[in-house]
């Protein structure tokens, strides 16, 4: 389950989809991002727009204040190495991948650690998706509750 929330706090919404950034995949599938991107760009035609898109510039500014923001110094210093413009040029700006995108990988990241990873994020995406909706339905009953007892 460690691993689970591990991989939820990993997902973000940008654009209104759930999405897992390229630097972050590589972290879980213990290679470098730009292996990882290489491998991505070497099979492009299986990442379409719905999969995978480049973050502008101004979401990843947005998406690091809000990391930096929500994170504790402890943990934020292990992130702030991993995202510091240092590590990533201001132009090689992250891919962020849908869960469809994150199951192409499967296809072309082939090592066992990939796969095992990838049966991990499919489960992680599920278990927030299942979340989400569950605590959808206890919402609206409640705003129910209260329209029709007021």
């Amino acid at each position: 389950m460690e691993v689970i929330t591990a991989i939820q706090n990993r997902i973000y919404e940008i654009r209104g989809e759930r999405v897992m950034l390229d630097f972050d995949l590589a972290a879980l599938y213990e290679v470098e991002t730009r292996v990882l991107n290489q491998s991505v760009k070497r099979n492009i035609y299986r990442f379409p727009a719905d999969c995978m898109f480049h973050l502008s510039k101004d979401e990843w500014d947005s998406l690091r204040l809000l990391k930096s923001a929500t994170t504790s110094s402890k943990t934020m210093s292990s992130q702030i190495v991993m995202t510091s413009p240092a590590k990533r040029p201001s132009s090689a700006l992250p891919y962020a991948f849908t869960e469809h995108g994150v199951s192409m990988l499967a296809s072309v990241l082939k090592s066992r650690k990939a796969v095992e990873m990838n049966i991990a994020i499919v489960r992680a995406f599920i278990t927030l998706r299942s979340f989400v909706i569950h605590n959808h339905e206890i919402l609206n009953y409640h705003l129910q509750s209260r329209w029709i007892y007021g």
